[in-house]
């Protein structure tokens, strides 16, 4: 386990490259076992989930190698095998491998992670669409045993409930080798699900309307790679680099992005008075001293990400007047509220609505921490770098999964940060 210590008060300038989309990587890591050749992927992301992948992907007898952003992974010795529960634990979409290796074998079993029971969230819209497609679904424990009878998968009509990206890739990656004509209704239209696609139309699936709500898929025999994929820019790394930029900047220049996959989150910031220089692969956030109150609302894209309400929390600290958070994907996403207050933060989690209100706060101070997930590690290391002394967040290891080389990006911009190894 690692602790990140921060020494604060260094204002961050300088350019900052984005990595490629851990919410694509952590697909197409799985999607790659429906590969009859082997797969090269460029624009990796280093971080902890695509090594977890790797050891996931190692226990199929498929090897892998990883080195300067480029991915190589080898499914043609591929073995049915019992995937190791811990790696499966360590990430969530470790899921993606029920829809993957259903596609390759017309069967998967595989441990939850987390070890959670089917119930009526987070997976019920993933055993729909299975099931839709004529796989018989069983809990045992806390393992998922899914099969289908001697005709395999055949294609189907799938109405998904609630818009889930989880769910969408898993039906396409499930879909895409099975017979006849799919449709999933009500899909997710997420960046990450056009680029899924892409990889797998570049080895000769059929899907057509990735990007909007209704999603084709007709069946193939056969997927075979003729190129490298090179996995788009991350939303969401990007996102969390303006907020930071526009939190604790002299000037700086997010490069490697789509402006476009981040309209929602731009126009906040611009609402709240930052004068962002937007190019066509780069954003400028120059240093800017007053801000405005605003009301955030997740939504599914193209609205609001709900992995962007914890990193745009500590800008919020900065503005004038109380901003508002509405996070309607995941309510319960307020890990970062208790270790943030613990800086001084003036920021409360109102229940009754489910309103995160976060006030004007005049200095942050450093403090000892933890990363609950992800995105909370994230808010919290942008607090740390806007604190007066040190922060110390304890474990670490929750941002190193989601963002790419993350020290030397840092230290790039004038940060003073380490990864210190937590002997204790």
């Amino acid at each position: 386990m690692n602790k990140m210590i921060i020494k604060g008060g260094h204002r961050l300038s300088g350019n900052v490259t984005i990595g490629g989309a851990k919410n694509s990587t952590v697909a197409l890591i799985p999607a790659a076992i429906l590969a009859d050749t082997p797969v090269q992927f460029d624009m990796v992301p280093n971080i902890l989930d695509v090594h977890n992948l790797m050891v996931i992907l190692e226990s199929m007898n498929v090897s892998s190698d990883f080195a300067d952003g480029i991915l190589n992974v080898d499914p043609t010795t591929i073995n049915e095998s019992s995937l190791p529960s811990k790696a499966i634990k360590s990430l969530r979409a470790s899921y993606y491998f029920m829809g993957a290796l259903l596609g390759r074998f017309g069967r998967a079993k595989i441990t939850f992670p987390g070890g959670d029971n089917i119930g009526p969230r987070p997976i019920d819209q993933h055993i729909k669409a299975f099931e839709a497609m004529g796989a018989k679904v069983e809990n045992d424990g806390d393992e998922i045993i899914i099969t289908t009878d001697e005709d395999g998968l055949h294609g189907a009509q799938i109405f998904l409930d609630v818009v889930s990206v989880g769910a969408t890739i898993n039906a396409i990656l499930a879909a895409v080798k099975a017979k006849g004509s799919t449709v999933i209704r009500n899909a997710a239209k997420e960046p990450e699900i056009i680029d899924v696609v892409t990889f797998l139309n570049n080895m000769g699936a059929k899907i057509r309307g990735a990007g909007t709500d209704v999603i084709r898929i007709e069946g193939v025999e056969s997927l075979r790679a003729k190129n490298t994929h090179i996995i788009i820019p991350d939303r969401i790394e990007a996102g969390t680099y303006l907020s930071m930029a526009a939190a604790y900047g002299d000037g700086v220049k997010i490069q490697n992005v789509i402006p476009e996959h981040l309209e929602s989150f731009i126009a906040k910031l611009q609402e709240m008075g930052i004068d962002l220089q937007i190019n066509e692969d780069s954003i400028y956030v120059p240093k800017t001293e007053e801000l405005k109150n605003i009301e955030i609302k997740t939504m599914p894209y193209p609205g609001f990400a709900t992995d962007l309400q914890q990193p745009i929390t500590p800008l919020l600290l900065m503005a004038a007047g109380d901003s508002t958070i509405i996070d309607t994907i995941y309510p319960k996403r307020t890990k970062h509220i208790s270790e943030l207050k613990k800086m001084g933060a003036k920021i409360r989690y109102d229940e009754g609505n489910g309103t995160i209100i976060v006030s004007h706060t005049d200095a942050l101070v450093g403090s000892k921490i933890e990363a609950g997930e992800i995105r909370a590690g994230a808010s919290e290391m942008i607090a740390g770098l806007m604190a007066q002394g040190t922060t110390v967040i304890d474990n670490a290891n929750n941002i190193l999964r989601g963002y790419d080389n993350i020290i030397d990006k840092l230290t790039n911009l004038n940060a003073v940060v380490e990864l210190v190894n937590d002997e204790s």
